[in-house]
């Protein structure tokens, strides 16, 4: 039964043809996965250490990294420094002048270095918005805001990851003898 998907939900073999062919033409252009065998991303699990959090954004932050890139044993290979800016914009005001809605805007500075020789292997910056709306009670723009600033956190943690892990390639291997 060759149709697009059988009562089993195997897929037909047009799909699974597809899908090789775009293995095959990865391979061909030089594209290696990531966290495939030869790929980068596997030497920042577990080795990158963070500051300790001074304030909720900096915990969001954090709790985000290690939830993609692990939490380092002691003596990790790597350290990350990271400086997080975040700045509001009000952007919609009634006619009477109330603020209805505000955008938050977050930079963030990161450089990470060898923890063992203190060199730099990558420093870099990513940027991003998120916004919230202040109509509704006190309580429901203090919760709105939160939720605005953490989503916001989770926005550039996942960009400083994403650079990260497509630099990692480069990075010396901390499992290979210097």
């Amino acid at each position: 039964m060759w149709s697009s998907e059988t009562k089993t939900g195997n897929l037909n073999r047009r799909a699974v043809l597809a899908g090789l062919g775009a293995l095959s033409l990865a391979a061909a252009c030089g594209f290696t996965p990531v966290y495939a065998p030869g790929g980068g991303g596997s030497r920042l699990l577990n080795a990158v250490s963070l500051q300790a959090p001074d304030d909720d954004r900096r915990y969001v932050f954090n709790r985000r990294f290690e939830e993609r890139l692990g939490r380092p044993a002691s003596g990790a290979p790597y350290a990350l420094t990271v400086r997080i800016q975040v700045t509001e914009q009000d952007i919609g005001v009634t006619s009477t002048g109330n603020i209805t809605r505000y955008r938050l805007i977050g930079r963030v500075f990161y450089t990470l270095t060898d923890a063992t020789t203190g060199a730099i292997l990558h420093d870099g910056r990513t940027n991003a918005f998120t916004g919230y709306s202040t109509t509704g009670s006190t309580v429901a723009t203090s919760a709105a805001e939160r939720d605005a600033e953490e989503r916001l956190m989770v926005i550039l943690a996942d960009q400083m990851i994403d650079d990260l892990l497509l630099r990692a390639a480069d990075f010396p291997d901390p499992a290979s003898p210097a």
